[in-house]
């Protein structure tokens, strides 16, 4: 069984093209709700894997998908979106199962992806018997808070 990737990506561009891929999601939600399998665009050929699952936005949100992923991040699938309708996105991801988190953004044609190392995930711990997480000399409740800066601080170096 496959660990999920929980992926958000967020599209920016003319409004028309933002519309047409926000047509796609739609397309690719109710065929899933149908068939109950994952999903690529139809554009999208089927050896380029990264199909699209428990795919959902907020009412209003138009070009914020938030979705999952068998493994890893669909980044190509994403590009190859992107690609057909001119658009930039920045993508965000996470499955902590095989310690996969990241960002990745598409600007310009130019793709800049950034994903915690080992070496980065080593830096905070979990203590059972407190029930919290430990980084930098502080407690956390959650690893999320910690990702975040880590995710940050990395991103700010390029």
């Amino acid at each position: 069984m496959a660990n999920w990737c929980s992926n958000m990506v967020v599209f920016e561009g003319k409004p028309e093209a933002i519309t047409a891929i926000q047509e796609v999601f739609q397309m690719m939600k109710n065929k899933e709700e149908t068939s109950e399998q994952g999903q690529l665009p139809d554009f999208i050929t089927e050896d380029n894997g990264g199909y699209f699952f428990n795919i959902y936005w907020n009412e209003g949100d138009e070009g914020v998908f938030q979705y999952e992923t068998k493994w890893s991040p669909n980044t190509e699938a994403v590009r190859l979106i992107a690609d057909r309708y001119g658009v930039e996105f920045t993508q965000e991801y996470e499955e902590m199962g095989n310690g996969i988190y990241g960002k990745t953004i598409y600007s310009e044609g130019i793709l800049h992806d950034t994903a915690l190392t080992d070496e980065d995930l080593e830096q905070f711990h979990y203590n059972e018997e407190t029930d919290h997480y430990h980084f930098e000399g502080e407690e956390y409740e959650s690893d999320s808070e910690i990702l975040e800066m880590l995710l940050t601080r990395k991103l700010a170096i390029l």
